[in-house]
């Protein structure tokens, strides 16, 4: 009976405990890289580190509380933006003001990191304080290495993004960033293939590609190819007073899809809402707020999920993970597997030895 305690110990034990963060990390770099052998599963990421999700009342957003929720939700990519201190250090904060997000006033430029220092974020949808500070782009990294990937919003010059990098760096984890940048013509994509020789190696570089200015698959496979991409956010614009897309736009056809396969990587969508703007307006009007508020995300995630997305952006990576998970477009991780086995394997040998 101890043997038989001792080894049901050891089942919890495994089944409850996280995976070793770097076998997690590596597991969500070969999927992300990998995309036609994992069609089946859609990784979620978190948009604005995961901070706007129920009504905004959780987390601050770009917070280090909101990134521990998304890590241990499961999603396997966060999205921060980055932003410029006064004395030039790179600071996590989505809008170049203070007034939303912190305790502050004022333009985030005309601030350094000493005077940063008194900026409490703020609860956005409460109005509380928060004990945390705005976070500079190291201590972001911090939190994220070798637990998630991060991909990078940069609100600052393009040619800024091999400094972000650089950051990266220096942590021994530049693999572990995905950037990205608007393209829709042949001068873009020069500049993003300058951008990824700047960068340097071992980064991901991903297109933003929207149905306004790009409708041509033939367009779509040359920009793809041009600087290797895992993954293509692909927006599908929804203009005030339109219905909602029945098709999901050029981008997200037939020959759309076929593109992707041929070039191997993710077709990502962003549900994730705009303020005051047409709901869903980057995702044809199939967004959080139909899945979540309106309560039809088989009308948002398996609408997308249909039409070949393997990369859902939301605000709501919980409710996005568990619906995708009651839905069976969600595969558990290998090292997750493995603890399982290895558990039960100590169960039935020590029942054995009763």
């Amino acid at each position: 009976m101890v043997r038989s305690g001792a080894a049901l110990a050891i089942l919890f034990a495994a089944l409850s405990s996280p995976v070793s963060a770097q076998t997690r990390v590596d597991a969500i770099k070969e999927r992300l890289e990998h995309a036609n052998q994992w069609r089946d599963h859609v990784m979620v990421v978190a948009h604005r580190g995961g901070g706007l999700q129920a009504g905004k009342s959780r987390f601050p957003e770009n917070s280090a509380a909101a990134v521990e929720d998304a890590i241990a939700l499961g999603a396997e990519m966060i999205e921060i933006d980055v932003q410029k201190s006064k004395d030039g250090v790179y600071v996590v904060l989505h809008d170049s003001w203070l007034d939303r997000t912190t305790t502050c006033k004022g333009e985030l430029v005309e601030r350094t990191m000493t005077e940063l220092a008194s900026c409490r974020l703020v609860v956005e949808g409460t109005g509380g304080a928060t004990a945390e500070t705005v976070p500079t782009l190291a201590d972001m990294f911090a939190v994220t290495k070798d637990r998630i990937l991060v991909n990078i919003d940069n609100k600052l010059d393009p040619g800024e993004l091999p400094g972000i990098v650089a950051v990266a760096r220096g942590m021994g984890m530049a693999d572990q960033l995905v950037i990205k940048q608007n393209l829709w013509n042949a001068e873009k994509v020069a500049e993003a293939r300058r951008i990824v020789d700047a960068a340097g190696p071992g980064v991901t570089f991903m297109p933003i590609i929207a149905d306004d200015a790009v409708r041509e698959t033939a367009f779509l496979e040359a920009a793809t190819r041009a600087v290797s991409a895992d993954a293509v956010e692909l927006i599908h614009w929804r203009e005030p007073g339109q219905p909602m897309t029945g098709d999901g736009g050029p981008l997200f056809g037939t020959r759309a899809r076929a593109v992707a396969a041929r070039g191997d990587w993710h077709l990502w969508v962003n549900t994730y809402a705009i303020v005051n703007r047409t709901g869903g307006m980057l995702s044809g009007g199939r967004g959080d707020e139909l899945a979540v508020a309106a309560g039809f995300p088989e009308q948002s995630y398996g609408f997308w999920v249909d039409r070949g997305a393997t990369m859902i952006q939301t605000d709501e990576p919980a409710a996005a993970i568990g619906w995708l998970t009651e839905n069976g477009y969600r595969r558990p991780y290998g090292g997750e597997e493995a603890s399982a086995r290895h558990a039960s394997a100590d169960v039935a040998d020590g029942e054995r030895n009763q």
